[in-house]
């Protein structure tokens, strides 16, 4: 994760040193482009219409909230769930049906407060690791139990709750405000951050081609 970090600040810089030195011959610079080949979100990853507010924000300035607004009205508030003593099996399969790498784990019969959340991580490290039966162990004895939950709120900035998941080696971060409003992982983080560049190469661009007075 720390090195998912130094590769945004590489391709911050680089992108900026690019306009700069283009600048003189006109040459510009595709913003997509240029992030893609230096590794960090292909192309065909990024948001297809990413907010146009995001992309003139400073990044220190994007929150939470608008990371879980990109991801569609249909999508905004929800997120996939299992029970605790459901079995592991059906819980990974859950996660692949719905191409997700985590799930939350409700209290029984509460659907608003959480007892836990369990990830692929977790199912490779305890179940594989271990030598357990998917089948017959419960999600309750493996999931990250909310005591020792890490979670942000939506106005959380994306540079904190990517420093959380830094520091602590996790992926995915439950969003609450109360009661439990969204799910973002690191991939979330990395597109928004990803347009938020592509937005500032954007007016950089526009500036040198003198668009701007």
């Amino acid at each position: 994760m720390l090195g998912l970090m130094q590769g945004l600040r590489s391709c911050q810089e680089a992108a900026k040193l690019a306009v700069l030195k283009n600048s003189r011959g006109r040459v510009f610079i595709d913003g997509k482009n240029m992030l893609s080949r230096l590794g960090c979100v292909t192309s065909s990853s990024l948001l297809p219409n990413p907010p146009k507010e995001m992309q003139e924000k400073g990044l220190e300035n994007i929150t939470v909230a608008d990371v879980l607004m990109t991801k569609g009205e249909e999508n905004v508030g929800s997120w996939f769930w299992c029970r605790i003593n459901d079995n592991v099996d059906d819980a990974m399969k859950n996660m692949a049906e719905h191409n997700v790498g985590s799930l939350v784990v409700l209290k029984p019969g509460d659907q608003q407060h959480i007892a836990g959340i369990i990830t692929e991580r977790d199912y490779v490290r305890k179940i594989i690791g271990n030598g357990r039966s998917p089948k017959y162990t419960r999600v309750g004895e493996i999931m990250t139990d909310e005591n020792k939950l890490i979670t942000v709120t939506t106005d959380t900035s994306i540079l904190k709750a990517m420093q959380l998941m830094t520091d602590n080696h996790i992926r995915h971060v439950p969003v609450i405000d109360g009661r439990m409003v969204g799910m973002v992982s690191i991939v979330d983080i990395v597109k928004a951050v990803v347009e938020q560049q592509n937005g500032e190469l954007k007016r950089l661009n526009e500036f040198i081609k003198g668009e701007y007075y």
